[in-house]
Formats: structure tokens, sequence, C-alpha cells
């Protein structure tokens, strides 16, 4: 598996989709999909906070509207949230009409204009639907797969430290993914922190 997207790809998408973010400084983009999971999001934000790190949790609405006061903990301790559909929807198996939906009841709960399709799929009109809302959609530059159950944390860990200034990097804080990730989200934090880079929430 390729855990880096090529430059070629995400310039032939940049008009319409953000796979780095651009920065002057030393600076990488943490972000998280599928929560907030209490007993996982609460872990991350111990980790984050030793490191003194920022990052954005993709929300799925359902799991706000189940866990609110993780939720909030996110919001309190400095983090950014992105909308990710409220049942975590597949655009590619979703009409365009309910994936609307799905993104407008998510946008009820979680208050921001940053929006990550689930597994990175969305059709042409439900791209065109989702910028015309004025949402930014947020890609990632390199994929650790953490959630790959034929993946070692090690190997997720190798696929990870290949991150760049403004590089946007995926994880999942959701329980298919909690070992590989925790283990990869910690290393990454402590190698990149002694190379003198910061993580920073995308805003």
């Amino acid at each position: 598996m390729i855990s880096k997207i090529p430059k070629f790809f995400q310039k032939l998408f940049s008009t319409n989709i953000e796979w780095r973010i651009k920065t002057n400084e030393k600076a990488i983009f943490l972000t998280f999909d599928d929560g907030p999971v209490p007993e996982i999001t609460s872990k991350v934000l111990e980790l984050l906070k030793r490191y003194n790190a920022k990052a954005t949790f993709f929300c799925v609405g359902d799991n706000i509207k189940k866990h609110p006061d993780c939720y909030k903990s996110i919001l309190e301790e400095g983090h950014s949230v992105g909308n990710h559909t409220m049942y975590h929807s597949n655009g590619l198996k979703t009409s365009r009409l309910d994936y609307e939906n799905s993104v407008n009841e998510c946008a009820e709960l979680c208050n921001s204009k940053l929006f990550r399709p689930p597994y990175g799929r969305l059709t042409k009109n439900q791209l065109k639907d989702v910028k015309t809302k004025g949402y930014r959609i947020i890609l990632w530059t390199v994929i650790s797969f953490d959630y790959n159950k034929k993946y070692s944390p090690a190997l997720c860990l190798r696929n990870s430290l290949k991150l760049k200034a403004g590089d946007i990097i995926l994880f999942h804080d959701n329980p298919k993914a909690e070992k590989n990730m925790l283990y990869c989200l910690e290393n990454v934090l402590s190698f990149y922190s002694k190379k003198g880079y910061c993580f920073k929430s995308i805003v």
C-alpha cells in the first residue's frame, strides 16, 4: 500500500480538495477520523497534551450525539473539529440527497466548515454540494493504515515517518485502530518533536 499520496495526484485535485497545508513553519497536521469515542479519544488527548500538540478531529455526528462530553473535551483542549457526516456515509454507496442530509445532520452538532468524506470517497455532485455549502474538503498527505488488521504497529509507524512540513497525516480514534494508532501516534510525536517540528490543528 502507498502511504503517501503522490504529488502529481495532489496537484490534479488541488482545486477542490486540500491534501496538505501551506505553512512557513516546521508544522505537521495530525488528524483523527471517526470519533469521538471516549475510551480512545481520551487517550489521544492525553498524548497530545503531553507533547503540547494540537490536532483536528473529523467527527461522526452520531458519535458526537452519543458522547457529547468527549466532544466538548476536544474543543476545550484547543483542538479543531470537522464534519465527517452523521453516519460515516460512503459517498459512492449513498444517494446525493441522503449524503447531503447526512452532512447537514452532522453540521447541527459540529460547528465547523472543515469536511472530510468518509473513506475519502464522494461523487462529483456530492463534492459540488459540499463546496457550495462553503466547506473546505480536507484529505491527507500520509495515511498511517492504523485501521488495517494486517498491519503491525511497527509497520504503521514506518508508513507514518514520511512527513514533511505542511503534511497532513490520517489516524483513526476508533476501536479498530486503537492499538496501532496509539503506538504510532506516540512515536510520531516523539520523533518529530526531537526534529524541531510542531503539531498544529487545521483552522
